[in-house]
């Protein structure tokens, strides 16, 4: 007969309640529970955040209180639902307080019976009498100035007890509700409690301080402390900074010392006491006078100093003086959105708080970066800038009822307003609840193999398995969803009413007035908003399908948009570009799906002049913004595929008018390609340049071609060969966007072929070549520049090998020759090319090194150079090209140093000025330190005379002065547009440094010459 199982015991054993902990049998029978009486308190630790930690944490609070004291907190464990909830939860959320109610193990008693938390009155009534303080004499009812009995050491210690036990009361009664049945205490009412007992914390300080520093006699200065941050708002945290401001009448240096002692006690006692955010921050006076820090606020303050503002609440103190400077400085507050500066500081400021935030914590970060509280914060602060000035319900100091004010006002959707706010406060509660667990300032979530933290962190936050996933799962899932709706919603804050106001696609939709979506646009970087509701209208405006798609893209292409320098610029550009597509399926559904793509294309167009005209003319460019597995589709096509693609499109045509239009549609398309990759950082400088070179090589081979072809389909075959030999910037494929082809056509006649007849017909087909590319076009200009041939712009245009062996043998000047250091087929008959460059190597490598009397020319024209071909009014520090330290002093540099030296060091026979300068470096003729700094200069001005093209849409080598502009420069050369200074001083001190080395070397003072 087969015996039935055993029947399962009612009495829990540990693993049946979670306890993984080997002691915890131990534990349990220590505390007596263990029989059925106990069983409903097992459940109860079962259910505390970490029941192990709970459990270890009555046990040593057990072994402190002795039997009696044991058995009374038993009993009352049993009876008191609330208070088990309440130790419990506490027990088992904070290590920190475990430790403090076993140091003071009658504090139990706190959290028995109802619990009302205590008001601000309470509390400072409570850290007043722990220091035993009366108030300061004279004392008026707004005048919260006390003196304390008690200073020192002893003071601290039982300032820091008190403080502890007030904010265990809160803490308790917020968490209770994840043991019991117990009441949820509203995240508003927590943050208020926090900042309540902070006020009462900071006044007790300040009676300790008062009674340490001025012992002997009353007080003479009126002082007043003003609360800032999240204290001010009274959205404070468990554990974080406060931030104070000092005003005082009189300043002088007791005030200071009060203000100090102040702050030294708080911050050894309860929490950091910051004072960072005074005028001029921690090097401005501690204590001003009202006057003062009006003064300062009316003439330096930066906007970011307004937006703290906007949180100001005297706290304790002369509450009256408090009040005075609130109201003195809010005005200004309501009327920073109207400063010049106030967009692009706001701008920077969000970014350099996501740069605060290192790589690999962003996804665990919940104060900073994309979908974090600091995103919720800015938006609304910023919305309450711009609105609140004609709108005084927007002046209120915590987000959660500046969003509600905002919703109200119209100002932001209800339904929106309702879900930031939800996820506002969700991340907030899993802020506090990291804080409580060691009382340390912490915003970082634990990390993803970190599951038993995260498994307590989801307890603590009171989740729930939902059927599908544990409680760890929800809250993995809850993060994600939260973090992914603030970074929707805080898009849609800004840009869904200004759209609304203009589209009316939803009938009860918030809209915003026209002189308030005239407001926020100014706010984010429009500097012509009206022109602005113009293109949102037009490009969202009627009830095509189309229009209610861009009416759905247009908060995040604008959110982008707002970011980059030039907004205007790039919405009328997206506008033209939509326009344009309008007919095409896949435009809008790719920006749609694929947001990366989205992104990326309002980064190009609202910093570049030059790709949108492009990108109209070849959109499935595109289509390479998205990311493929091997990386991004930009940088798929290499650039002697691009050749070859380039040169086989242009052969299927006989027409030469044809064959060159099939080239030049590619190569458009590829410097739409190459300008968008560069924009978004792709690229190095030296890939650009080969690029564009070879770009150019391509089309120069495929027009060479086509003529050709053309040629010998009307006229026979051909008498000649002929080849393109690159020059300067070509021919060291170091070409830049704005850059001409600088060429020599060489041709050779054909055995039996007449040499009159066939350079006539070589002249023929490089004027053909010359006037079809140069052929007027909205597209980058493709100029043929032929004025490096023997005797310029005089010369003939096409000489025979015979004849350029000739002239560079008996004629050619000095700089004739430098331009032959450069000289590289790039087109045409490759045999004669390649005997044109053997040809030229006797001249531009010459046996010996050239003579000193070429040396003093090259120098003398130079020289000469520099002080007449600098255009009129260009500034020689900032000019790209002809500027100190720029390309040209570079370049020659580079090229005396071949001249001198490559008969004998083979590895200077290059066109390239890098590759030279390594050899330069490996050859030892000037040192590492030089090379590397004629290197930096080099990339430095050529990455800026590009970003200049990109930005402006044509050639240009000067640098443009403080401004957009250059702030426009600074981003499309890979800088940081926020501080375009930054780049300015970099570009100064690089090219500052080349030219003391162009000045050493080029000037003679290397090597004897």
């Amino acid at each position: 007969m087969v015996k039935p199982p055993p029947a399962r015991s009612a009495i829990p054993g540990p693993g049946r309640l979670g306890l993984v902990e080997r002691t915890a049998a131990d534990e349990l029978a220590q505390l007596g529970w263990t029989d059925v009486g106990s069983i409903e308190l097992m459940w109860a630790l079962s259910r505390a955040p970490n029941a192990d930690l709970a459990l270890r944490t009555l046990s040593r609070l057990a072994d402190v209180l002795g039997e009696r004291g044991w058995a009374e907190l038993d009993e009352a464990l049993r009876i008191d639902k609330s208070l088990r909830g309440r130790l419990l939860a506490l027990f088992g959320s904070s290590a920190a307080f475990g430790d403090h109610v076993v140091a003071h193990p009658d504090r139990w008693r706190m959290l028995t019976g109802t619990l009302e938390l205590p008001d601000r009155h309470t509390f400072t009534v409570r850290m007043l009498d722990c220091v035993a303080s009366v108030p300061e004499t004279g004392g008026r009812s707004d005048r919260l100035i006390h003196r304390a009995g008690i200073t020192g050491p002893d003071a601290v210690a039982a300032l820091r007890t008190t403080y502890r036990d007030q904010l265990m009361l809160i803490a308790a009664a917020d968490l209770a509700a994840t043991v019991e049945n117990e009441p949820v205490v509203p995240y508003l009412e927590v943050g208020e409690r926090l900042s309540d007992l902070a006020d009462a914390a900071l006044t007790a300080a300040l009676a300790v301080a008062l009674a340490t520093v001025i012992p002997d006699e009353p007080c003479p200065h009126d002082i007043a402390v003003v609360a800032m941050g999240k204290c001010g708002a009274r959205e404070l945290n468990y554990v974080s900074d406060v931030d104070v401001i000092f005003v005082a009448e009189p300043a002088d240096a007791r005030a200071s010392r009060i203000a100090g002692e102040m702050m030294r006690i708080g911050t050894s006692a309860f929490f950091e006491v910051d004072a960072a955010l005074r005028p001029e921050g921690k090097r401005g006076e501690l204590v001003r006078t009202l006057e003062s820090h009006v003064a300062y606020y009316n003439r330096w303050a930066k906007t970011w100093e307004f937006q703290a503002l906007l949180k100001a609440r005297p706290m304790t103190g002369d509450l009256d003086l408090g009040r005075r400077y609130i109201e003195a400085l809010s005005p200004l507050v309501w009327t920073a959105s109207e400063r010049e500066a106030f967009v692009p500081e706001v701008q920077a400021m969000r970014r350099r708080v996501e740069e605060l935030v290192p790589e690999d914590l962003r996804e665990r970060e919940l104060k900073l970066g994309k979908g974090s509280l600091r995103d919720v914060e800015f938006a609304v602060q910023l919305l309450q800038m711009v609105h609140g000035r004609t709108d005084e319900s927007l002046r209120v100091s915590n987000t959660v009822e500046a969003l509600s004010a905002l919703a109200d006002g119209g100002y932001v959707g209800r339904d929106d307003a309702a879900n930031l706010r939800a996820s506002y406060e969700f991340l907030r509660l899993l802020e506090h609840r990291l804080q409580l667990q060691r009382l340390k300032r912490t915003h970082t979530l634990p990390s993803p193999d970190d599951r038993e933290n995260l498994r307590w962190l989801a307890r603590a936050a009171h989740m729930r398995p939902d059927g599908r996933n544990d409680s760890l799962g929800v809250l993995q899932s809850e993060i994600k969803r939260n973090s992914a709706r603030i970074r929707r919603l805080h898009a849609r804050l800004f840009y869904r009413p200004l759209l609304e106001s203009v589209t009316r696609l939803e009938k009860d939709a918030v809209r915003l007035s026209p002189d308030a979506a005239v407001r926020q646009l100014a706010a984010l970087g429009y500097t012509a908003p009206r022109h602005a509701l113009e293109h949102l209208a037009a490009l969202s405006g009627g009830a095509s399908r189309k229009a209610r798609i861009q009416a759905l893209l247009l908060p995040q292409l604008l959110e982008s948009l707002g970011e980059t320098v030039d907004p205007d610029g790039g919405l009328l550009a997206y506008r033209r570009l939509s326009d344009a597509l309008y007919d095409t399926v896949w435009f809008l559904r790719v920006l749609r799906d694929e947001p990366s793509v989205a992104e990326r294309l309002m980064k190009v167009l609202g910093t570049s002049a030059y790709v949108p005209e492009l990108l109209i003319k070849s959109p499935d460019v595109i289509r390479l913004y998205a990311a493929a597995s091997t990386g991004p589709r930009l940088l798929e096509a290499k650039p002697a595929e691009v050749w070859k693609a380039i040169v086989t499109s242009s052969s299927r045509y006989d027409d030469p008018a044809r064959a060159i239009a099939a080239s030049r549609s590619l190569r458009r398309a590829e410097l739409a390609r190459i300008a968008s990759a560069d924009l978004l950082g792709m690229l190095s400088v030296p890939e650009v340049c080969e690029a564009l070179s070879s770009v150019w090589s391509a089309v120069l081979e495929a027009a060479l071609a086509a003529v050709i072809r053309g040629s010998e389909r009307t006229k026979g075959p051909a008498p000649a060969r002929i080849a393109v030999i690159g020059m300067g910037r070509l021919g060291g494929a170091e070409l830049g966007y704005g850059s001409d082809a600088d060429v020599l056509f060489v041709c050779e006649p054909l055995p039996g072929a007449d040499e009159t007849v066939a350079l006539k017909w070589a002249v023929s087909v490089a004027e053909q070549v010359r006037s079809l590319l140069g052929a007027p076009s909205t597209d980058p200009p493709l100029e043929v520049d032929l004025d490096l041939r023997p005797e310029g712009r005089s010369g003939a245009l096409v000489r025979t090998l015979e004849s350029y062996e000739a002239y560079y043998t008996q004629w050619a000047e000095a700089w004739e020759i430098q331009a032959l250091l450069r000289a590289h087929t790039v087109a045409g008959n490759p045999e004669l090319g390649l005997r044109f460059l053997h040809m030229i190597d006797r001249v531009r490598y010459p046996e010996g090194g050239v003579t000193q009397d070429a040396v003093r020319e090259i120098r003398r024209i130079k020289a000469r150079m520099d002080s007449e071909r600098l255009p009129r009014g260009a500034d020689p520090a900032t000019h790209t090209k002809l500027g100190r330290g720029g390309l040209s002093d570079v370049e020659w540099t580079v090229q005396l140093l071949q001249l001198q030296h490559a008969h004998e060091i083979e590895s200077l026979r290059n066109t390239s000025t890098l590759e030279t300068l390594d050899a330069i470096g490996a050859a030892e003729l000037i040192s590492a330190a030089d090379v590397e700094l004629l290197r930096d200069a080099w990339i430095t001005a050529t990455r800026a005379r590009n970003a200049l093209v990109l930005v402006r849409g044509k050639p240009s080598d000067q640098l443009p002065g403080p401004g957009r502009q250059l702030a426009a420069v600074a981003s499309a050369a890979g800088g940081d547009s926020d501080d375009a200074s930054e780049f300015l001083d970099n570009y100064l001190r690089v090219t500052r440094r080349a030219r003391a080395v162009v000045e050493r070397v080029f000037g003679g003072e290397v090597n004897g010459h």
